[in-house]
């Protein structure tokens, strides 16, 4: 089953966060090159630049993938190593675009991209039909969690803009889909045939296409919910800093004492009843800052400072929720790890999770056993090396307040740092 999400255009302030990833020459960078130009987003020195150097390539035409090939490495080679960001305005949306690299050796890269985008373009190639590169990507967005697919299958001109194409290549990935479980509950997949080249249903619709009667690339980005609107959420305040003005002269400030962080999730309001973890202790909230400003509610990715109406033991690292729905303190997670780090993790060694604002040292407690993520078969391991990605447990020192990553992507993922260089070596996703 295929859920359109495309819904009637309208005004949309909110910012979405998109990656695009495929195999090597599905088009990603010339794709995103595309957008920004069709647009109207590239600023002329650099189209000037661009031009130069398509010239200097023996190109009859702009090569649009070098608005995002940026390393030297990248334009030598034509392809993409690192993740490249993007930022522009359609007037009615603001966007980050993740050009994400599709080689295997790069996964910690498209880990890295995926963990913070709301939406993921795979592309195909339409001649080469669903790749294992392909299949990894669709796996890796699944894991992450991202809830929007977008299938752009890509180079249509090169097939004639056969629909017969188009419909094997759907039907094809929608069977792999079922196999993995991408689809589920608050997940889609739309699937949309393109030339990136020539600019068919990208911002323009073309003259090739006329069997397609769905959205185009931009219609459809213009009208995907913002990220946090879909479902309601558990209410999350790690507590960055506490605020005690001691020096000040004002009376009123002497005595200020306020908790200093970031909205995770959901939303907060005056008068509400709260929980400070892990202690469990209980109050109500008092008043809620932003600045000098005096807010009667708090939503998500609002940093504020909350003020409560008891004087109760809170420091850095704790997290605040409502009371009722608190996440019960853990000193044991299992995850999925994607392995940054060109060490080797070892079950000897003594780990630092970061989770949220919070720190717990940790030792591996089992590796359940690693995915290959050409195959997605499972795999017994003793340990992992640098972009491996395996099911983990973790014994901490110290306990976290967590939730499951399906249910909260900020509340369920963390960091793991090396302790004797402070280097971060891998990234987790909380499975339960």
């Amino acid at each position: 089953m295929t859920v359109d999400i495309m819904t009637t255009p309208q005004h949309n302030d909110s910012l979405l966060r998109f990656m695009t990833c495929g195999s090597v020459d599905d088009g990603k960078s010339t794709l995103i090159g595309r957008l920004l130009f069709d647009t109207k987003t590239i600023l002329a020195d650099t189209l000037t630049q661009m031009e130069k150097t398509s010239k200097k390539r023996g190109m009859g035409a702009v090569d649009l993938s070098l608005l995002t090939d940026g390393l030297q490495a990248e334009r030598e080679q034509g392809i993409t190593i690192d993740v490249a960001y993007r930022y522009f305005s359609t007037g009615t949306r603001k966007y980050i675009i993740a050009d994400a690299p599709g080689h295997e050796q790069y996964t910690r890269n498209m880990v890295t991209a995926a963990s913070t985008a709301n939406l993921a373009i795979i592309l195909i190639d339409a001649r080469k039909g669903v790749l294992t590169q392909t299949r990894r990507h669709s796996y890796l967005a699944h894991l992450v969690g991202i809830p929007h697919i977008v299938v752009a299958v890509n180079k249509m001109d090169l097939v004639d803009y056969d629909q017969a194409v188009f419909e094997r290549i759907r039907a094809d990935y929608l069977a792999f889909a079922e196999q993995i479980g991408l689809q589920r509950a608050g997940h889609d997949i739309t699937f949309i045939p393109l030339s990136a080249l020539n600019g068919d249903m990208i911002v323009d619709r073309g003259e090739g296409l006329d069997w397609y009667t769905g959205p185009t690339l931009i219609d459809l980005l213009e009208s995907v919910p913002a990220a946090h609107s879909e479902q309601s959420e558990d209410f999350r305040f790690p507590v960055q800093f506490v605020c005690r003005p001691h020096a000040s002269d004002d009376p009123e400030l002497h005595d200020f004492r306020g908790f200093m962080g970031k909205v995770e999730s959901g939303e907060i309001a005056v008068g509400d009843a709260v929980t400070a973890l892990p202690s469990g202790q209980t109050s109500t909230v008092k008043a809620i800052q932003l600045g000098v400003e005096q807010l009667p509610t708090a939503i998500t990715e609002q940093s504020v400072t909350l003020l409560l109406e008891d004087e109760i033991d809170i420091s850095r690292g704790d997290m605040i929720v409502k009371t009722g729905a608190a996440p019960e303190p853990v000193k044991q997670i299992d995850a999925f790890v994607c392995w940054l780090s060109e060490t080797p993790l070892s079950a000897a060694r003594t780990y630092i999770i970061r989770h949220t604002t919070r720190e717990s040292k940790a030792k591996v407690g089992e590796i359940a056993y690693k995915v290959d993520v050409n195959t997605l078969e499972e795999l017994p391991t003793q340990g992992l090396a640098m972009n491996d990605i395996a099911r983990i447990s973790f014994r901490l020192a110290q306990p976290l307040m967590v939730d499951p990553y399906s249910r909260n992507r900020a509340t369920g993922a963390f960091i793991v740092i090396d302790e004797s260089t402070n280097n971060t070596v891998g990234a987790g996703m909380i499975t339960g």
